[in-house]
């Protein structure tokens, strides 16, 4: 086998909300195998974005079949597996191993006016009581979204909309976590991917636990919650009949593993403190790791537990940006293509990349905004609607394309301005992963509306599944943190181009204002 560490391989497993990317990776980050398996989402009337774990499943052994199959000799130097998978996708568990229910995805909101009860109370500020948010803060480094996109809103949505599958609810299981009770048999939670649940006492990173008065305030069982242990701890074994089905030895480790948050931190080597990462998926989000604990809860920037021993991890998220662009892609031009006379799926992405390519920087005036699904951060509102600003005769496709991106782009940078007076420090400059990083143009978009340099890393799709890999090479004593940015090498480099600078002023001038000047709007317009 043609890889340098053939004889320590990892299984890893990046679960996203589009479906499963199963890598073979060897633990110097070389990814020897890849494959897809897509999961639908289903989208409810009533704020509902809701998947079936089963599917899950299915993809995860399709995926990681075709992975080993991919890498010859794979399923015998195959030493561990560990999953990297969404925040905040919860799975009502029950006693046999088996949702009661499908999951509820990180874009269900429909236990916000739950949660908003469960915080609220005199004296408030922004819809929380004083007293209570005090102790979040103080425990937790942030309190939860009134959105209801939180695994402590979907457990208070089951418990009093689905009273019957709560009755039948053993244990709520963060989807990375039900994955591996399917791999290994044991019910165990990470300290880090139970974070959204904001139950438990996170000021020391080595003593991460749930706390009762917490739990109470929310409404959470605590005999319905999983026990804790750290991202780098090995569960146990495969299951038999999970390592019959996929081809490897039953000795075969399953470590913990972390969310994609902190799976994509390891995995772009921007481990160092400070060091910054800007992914580019269906949602994107700039990250760091800190030395201690800051939080901005007037912008939703919150700093969550790591795979990182002593360590903090910054997290600022928007709710959409590939989403943004497949949602223009697949269900506006593809589907008036299809209807007009059809054309084959493959190509899409690049010919949307190539439309976009087209047009100026400015977009020839339109400003997108991609609060398709109303936004996290810097401000929780999910009232929030995207939408083309500044549309005129003149306005082509390719100009809505080139838009789409330059709008991820500025609502980025609008996280970047909060994030970086909160650390008082510019980042500069950031990795980039994800999907969107393939786009060479998207990465210019980046460079030139941040005003930062933008350091693509290698195979940056892959940057979920990588850093799940290291996780399991950390756990099993094959390697070291603060070995990783050596592993993970910069493949080009985008640097902002001062001749736009002007131009993306003015939009970024607009952007601001489109928010300013219809949020109430959007509120009034579209309700909750």
């Amino acid at each position: 086998m043609d890889t340098p560490h053939a004889a320590r391989l990892v299984l890893a497993v990046d679960h996203g909300t589009s479906g499963l990317k199963v890598a073979v990776v060897a633990d110097d980050g070389t990814v020897v195998g890849f494959a897809f398996e897509p999961t639908p989402v289903r989208f409810l009337d009533d704020g509902g974005a809701e998947q079936d774990p089963e599917e899950w499943w299915r993809a995860l052994v399709a995926a990681a079949g075709r992975a080993l199959d991919g890498a010859p000799g794979a399923r015998t130097a195959v030493r561990a597996v560990c999953v990297s998978s969404t925040f905040s996708t919860t799975v009502a568990v029950g006693r046999e191993g088996s949702p009661v229910l499908p999951a509820l995805t990180w874009m269900d909101s429909r236990g916000a006016a739950l949660v908003r009860g469960a915080v609220g109370g005199v004296p408030s500020l922004m819809g929380y009581n004083l007293r209570r948010a005090a102790r979040w803060l103080r425990l937790t480094g942030g309190a939860p979204s009134l959105s209801g996109k939180d695994d402590c809103a979907h457990a208070l949505w089951i418990r009093h909309r689905r009273p019957e599958a709560y009755a039948r609810t053993a244990v709520f299981l963060p989807s990375k976590d039900w994955l591996n009770l399917r791999l290994t048999g044991v019910c165990a939670a990470s300290t880090d991917s139970v974070h959204l649940f904001w139950a438990t006492d996170a000021r020391d990173p080595a003593r991460i636990a749930w706390d009762g008065r917490l739990c109470a305030w929310l409404g959470l069982d605590p005999a319905r919650l999983p026990p804790l242990v750290s991202p780098t701890a090995v569960l146990g074994p495969l299951r038999a009949d999970v390592a019959a089905t996929l081809g490897l030895d039953p000795t075969v480790a399953v470590v913990a593993g972390s969310p994609d948050h902190q799976c994509a931190l390891v995995g772009s080597g921007a481990v160092d403190d400070f060091a910054a990462h800007l992914y580019v998926g269906t949602s994107s989000w700039i990250e760091c790791p800190l030395p201690r604990r800051v939080v901005d809860p007037l912008h939703q920037i919150a700093a969550f537990p790591t795979p990182l021993p002593g360590r903090f991890q910054l997290i600022d998220e928007q709710d959409l940006a590939g989403g943004a662009l497949a949602w223009f892609g697949d269900d506006v031009l593809f589907r008036l293509v299809a209807r007009l006379g059809g054309t084959s799926p493959e190509g899409r992405w690049a010919a949307l990349d190539a439309l976009a390519a087209e047009a100026p920087a400015g977009s020839g005036g339109v400003v997108f905004t991609p609060w398709l699904n109303g936004e996290r951060t810097p401000v929780d509102d999910h009232g929030l609607r995207g939408g083309f600003h500044g549309l005129s005769t003149r306005s082509r496709v390719e100009h809505l394309v080139r838009a789409v991106l330059e709008g991820v782009a500025l609502n980025t940078r609008w996280m970047l301005v909060h994030v970086e007076r909160l650390l008082r420090r510019r980042l500069d400059p950031i990795r980039i992963v994800g999907g969107g990083a393939r786009s060479a143009l998207w990465c210019r978009i980046m460079a030139d509306v941040l005003d930062r340099t933008i350091h693509r890393v290698r195979d940056p799709l892959a940057a979920n599944a990588r850093g799940a890999a290291f996780v399991a090479a950390v756990g099993l004593g094959w390697r070291r943190f603060d070995e990783l940015p050596g592993l993970v090498p910069v493949e080009a480099v985008y640097e902002p181009d001062p001749a736009r600078r002007a131009t993306y002023e003015r939009a970024w001038a607009a952007f601001r204002q489109v928010h300013r000047g219809s949020r109430r709007l959007f509120r009034e317009h579209a309700g909750d």
